[in-house]
């Protein structure tokens, strides 16, 4: 799905214009962004959460030469899916095993309303 086909998706479903709702859209996205720049994390309960990572400075290689060639540390964003979104990815529907729950010890089910760490939270 392409941003244009969301903005699409978003008109139909609130019944708005389409230029509402790019604009509705386009506040999401800068949001995110902003928080992820700030360091925060931002959990939508029943999707996932984003979050910001950092990479430490490692030596690679290039693939053309096989010379070594230093990367420097960076920060990357990470999404990490809800217990929910993979239920429903999975074809399961919602509530099906509550015992699924295998990699994910930090369930945005279990996270309160408010984070004292600072973090967004979008319910």
């Amino acid at each position: 799905m392409t941003k244009a086909e969301l903005v699409e998706e978003v008109a139909k479903a609130a019944d708005l214009t389409k230029k509402d709702s790019e604009v509705i859209v386009d506040e999401v996205f800068k949001n995110i962004i902003q928080a992820l720049n700030s360091g925060d994390k931002i959990e939508l309960r029943g999707f996932g959460s984003f979050r910001v990572r950092k990479r430490d400075a490692r030596r690679g290689r290039n693939p053309k030469t096989g010379e070594p060639v230093d990367i420097p540390a960076k920060t990357v964003p990470y999404f990490k899916p809800g217990k929910e979104l993979k239920e429903l990815i999975n074809g399961k529907s919602l509530g099906d095993d509550p015992d699924d729950d295998i990699d994910d010890d930090d369930d945005l089910d279990d996270a309160p309303d408010s984070d004292a760490n600072g973090a967004i939270v979008l319910s």
